[in-house]
């Protein structure tokens, strides 16, 4: 029994579901992305001025350089782009996490400077795993994927 509830716990775990929503994008990148036009590199850690900055999947084309940030998260999102923390609302339950453009922003400033790119030549891309609904006032390269 012990070793059962260990795993349930685990399956459980914001790791877990971490690990299971970026695998999920991943697994689509490669299934569905054309290989002789994008190129996936996962999980890259970059150095910045106040320590490193880890970025869940790079797309290189040759339409640009997309860094995916991902969510895989149930409920309600609400949130708009200014706002330093959104909100996940899932029954009854409310609690706060940070905006995800916000995050990826410093993602995609990071690998600008590393790189030597312009800003033009890098996009952001926010996509949400699991089952959630965002709720948000705009949807320009916010993804809703559901599992």
């Amino acid at each position: 029994m012990i070793p059962i509830a260990i795993g349930t716990e685990i399956l459980k775990s914001p790791w877990f579901k971490g690990k299971f929503g970026e695998f999920f994008v991943n697994f689509s990148a490669k299934h569905m992305l054309n290989p002789n036009t994008y190129h996936l590199i996962k999980n890259v850690t970059l150095p910045t001025d106040d320590g490193s900055t880890q970025i869940d999947h790079i797309i290189v084309s040759k339409f640009g350089v997309f860094v995916v940030e991902t969510k895989n998260m149930k409920g309600w999102i609400f949130g708009n782009p200014k706002q330093r923390m959104w909100t996940q609302k899932l029954y009854k339950h409310s609690s706060k996490f940070q905006n995800p453009l916000h995050q990826n922003y410093k993602h995609v400033q990071t690998l600008v400077s590393v790189l030597g790119l312009n800003d033009d030549q890098v996009h952001s891309v926010i996509v949400f795993v699991g089952d959630s609904k965002a709720e948000l006032p705009f949807r320009s390269l916010i993804f809703d994927v559901l599992v």
